[in-house]
């Protein structure tokens, strides 16, 4: 068992692939609970990622007002307090939130302002990743980049790629990444999920991350792995997400990452889709102990971990660590 209450960091999170039944429920007060489950929750196993990003239409059709934007906050700060998570970075799309007149400018301003009060409110700290996606065009990308940089004073911190890695080519993104480092702003991006592991190459190469996004299927090249432990970029690592969409892994048995850890690569465990997937951090860490017997200082190791990696100022990480190190060891 995991104690849910134990302090912990998430990385990788979608917000707007998180709506819970309680957060669908406020904004469309006639759904049930099968509905729920058949139109929000993807199906186990899905057959690859493109099933898996068909359940997202429905959410995001919800998502297309300031009210409804100030829910979803909301909604996953509830789930992250319930989950005993003290700090995460909650990353979102914004230009998937504009076909009822809002624009980008304005949904940014909206969900900043909503985790700025949550943040009050409940303690628990947070930062926002904003997302251009595969299949958009290099304009949609500096247009996403020139918002992590005109709200970079706030609460935004960094620039993510996400969508359909196997389906659509990085070459549109390498624009917005150059904006990004040219301007000083934080970057990771999805790779190595989909694709093997000459998509993470293509990706350092090309976008120069400081993080990646899953890599996992890193493992298959031992010239990567050793590579990612030298330069210590990080991995976000998703296993139960990884389990129900990749399909060269069938089974928590089969997922690397402790084998990724083991060779001495930075790793981290997270939710990704946490309502998408009906899973929670705390059940991510109790299938860890169970199918790779990870201890509580593995545990440990890996909030700390992504806590070093985290895109937030040092005082606060000094904050957080002293929370993580007293309970983390009074647990052990």
């Amino acid at each position: 068992m995991v104690d849910a209450a134990l302090p912990k960091i998430e990385l990788h999170l979608h917000i707007d692939c998180t709506l819970s039944y309680d957060g669908v429920r406020r904004l469309r007060p006639s759904v049930t609970l099968d509905e729920y489950r058949r139109d929000y929750i993807a199906p186990v196993p899905c057959a690859n990622l493109a099933e898996f990003l068909a359940r997202v239409p429905s959410v995001l059709a919800l998502l297309q007002t300031r009210e409804a934007l100030g829910v979803m906050v909301e909604d996953v700060f509830n789930q992250l307090a319930a989950d005993g998570v003290i700090y995460a970075e909650l990353r979102f799309a914004p230009l998937l939130h504009t076909t009822a007149g809002l624009s980008p400018e304005s949904i940014v301003d909206t969900v900043d302002a909503a985790v700025d009060a949550m943040v009050r409110r409940t303690g628990i700290e947070a930062r926002i990743i904003l997302c251009t996606l595969r299949h958009f065009s290099e304009s949609d990308g500096l247009t996403t980049a020139a918002l992590v940089h005109d709200f970079r004073h706030r609460r935004v911190v960094a620039l993510d790629l996400a969508g359909d890695e196997a389906g659509c080519p990085l070459q549109p993104h390498i624009a917005a990444y150059r904006y990004a480092h040219e301007h000083g702003l934080r970057t990771t991006a999805h790779a190595g999920e989909a694709v093997g592991p000459e998509s993470v190459w293509e990706t350092l190469r090309e976008l120069a991350p400081e993080r990646i996004g899953h890599g996992i299927r890193s493992i298959e090249d031992p010239a990567l792995v050793e590579h990612l432990r030298r330069t210590g970029i990080h991995l976000e690592v998703c296993p139960s997400c990884n389990v129900q969409l990749v399909e060269s892994i069938d089974s928590w048995p089969d997922h690397p990452l402790d084998r990724l850890r083991a060779a001495g690569v930075s790793v981290n465990i997270n939710t990704d889709t946490r309502a998408m997937m009906a899973i929670t951090l705390t059940e991510e860490y109790a299938r860890a102990r169970e199918h790779f017997g990870w201890t509580t200082e593995l545990l440990f190791a890996s909030n700390r971990a992504a806590l070093r990696h985290a895109f937030v100022d040092e005082a606060t990480k000094a904050r957080l660590m002293a929370r993580l190190t007293e309970t983390w060891a009074a647990s052990s």
